[in-house]
């Protein structure tokens, strides 16, 4: 056995783990034109059951939130509910746990995708480094409609009844989206968050929104079946903040006071422009499971469970094209890079035909 701390049980809460492999989010643009999942992701999730936990990839809380080509699935309709049904019962039949990774696009979203409705935001402040796909080809970011106050409470609610829906998908809990540039992570970083009032200004109040949206999920699933993933370092999708470790230790310690599951913390930058060490800062303000991700190789996997800094590991772009990860690195084998031509395609080819070994 190679890397055997990595095979070692582990309680994320609620959740027995067989091993310490959580497999990331991953969008992949596989549901039909409605959002509604696919038999084709039954077979890609359920060939990945081997994992601890999965995580499924970013699922839409409400209608009209679209940022990935309009093949991302929701949790908000009784079609989507039936279609997520049969991915967890696939997953669950071969053993496997699973969590539905609840997700508003925000500012990241078009218009184009989501019927002509204009994407909303804490502040009315555009993606200015990069463009979207839309039926137009690539086109710029739009500039966001901001939130009004009084409808934030709708988009809490949205994430309490998404939930309800996952819940009854079968999932056994959820995961909050608050990274990587999407709505709650623009509420949370100053870069994008411009705002006074309640939401706006200082880190308690930009913190609200995803404080509130985890507490409705734990109001329905219990806090010990609830987990939240955070990105203060990653600058994708335009995003920075002034104080990224502070940022980190705030929300940490205010999760920690709830007695979620765990904190799924992206430890780095896609893009490598913001640095800095905010691992420390969450270890020492979340006592409970930490979930580590971006970069992991098994050796500094099992070297950062063994010294108990993490619980687990989250393991991304090799869980498209190893469906048996935790095979392979059990066995010292080598493991298959995948194509990046058809991440976001919408067959089987570059999804569900990858080897096991």
């Amino acid at each position: 056995m190679h890397h055997p701390a990595l095979f070692t049980p582990v309680a994320l809460g609620a959740l027995q783990l067989p091993n310490r492999f959580v497999m990331a989010p991953l969008t992949r643009c596989r549901a039909d034109a409605a959002h509604v999942p696919t038999d084709l992701m039954v077979e890609y999730y359920s060939q990945r059951a081997s994992a601890g936990l999965i995580v499924s990839e970013a699922t839409m809380v409400s209608e009209g939130n679209s940022a990935f080509g309009a093949r991302e699935p929701g949790i908000y309709d009784a079609a989507q509910v039936a279609a997520w049904k049969k991915v967890t019962d696939a997953v669950h039949a071969k053993g496997g746990k699973m969590v539905l990774q609840l997700w508003h696009g925000g500012r990241a979203c078009h218009s184009d995708l989501s019927g002509g409705q204009q994407p909303v935001a804490p502040s009315a402040l555009a993606i200015s480094n990069s463009t979207t796909h839309t039926s137009k080809g690539k086109v710029p970011y739009e500039v966001p409609r901001e939130l009004s106050d009084a409808e934030i409470p709708g988009v809490v609610a949205a994430f309490g009844a998404a939930a309800r829906n996952a819940q009854a998908a079968g999932f056994d809990g959820v995961e909050l989206h608050g990274a990587n540039g999407y709505l709650l992570d623009q509420f949370l970083r100053d870069g994008s968050n411009r705002r006074s009032g309640r939401y706006g200004g200082s880190l308690e109040n930009r913190a609200r929104l995803l404080l509130e949206a985890t507490d409705a999920a734990i109001a329905v699933f219990g806090a010990a079946r609830v987990g939240v993933r955070l990105s203060p370092l990653n600058s994708y999708n335009d995003m920075r903040d002034s104080d990224p470790v502070a940022l980190t230790s705030h929300v940490a310690g205010e999760l920690d006071r709830r007695g979620i599951a765990y904190l799924h913390l992206m430890r780095a930058d896609f893009l490598g422009q913001q640095k800095g060490d905010v691992v420390t800062p969450a270890r020492k303000a979340f006592r409970g499971a930490l979930v580590g991700n971006m970069g992991y190789k098994p050796a500094e996997a099992e070297a950062a469970v063994s010294a108990g800094t993490l619980a687990a590991v989250a393991f991304g772009h090799h869980y498209v094209s190893n469906p048996d990860l935790v095979e392979r690195v059990g066995r010292g084998l080598a493991l298959v890079e995948p194509d990046p031509r058809t991440f976001y395609t919408q067959d089987a080819k570059g999804y569900t035909d990858y080897p096991r070994a």
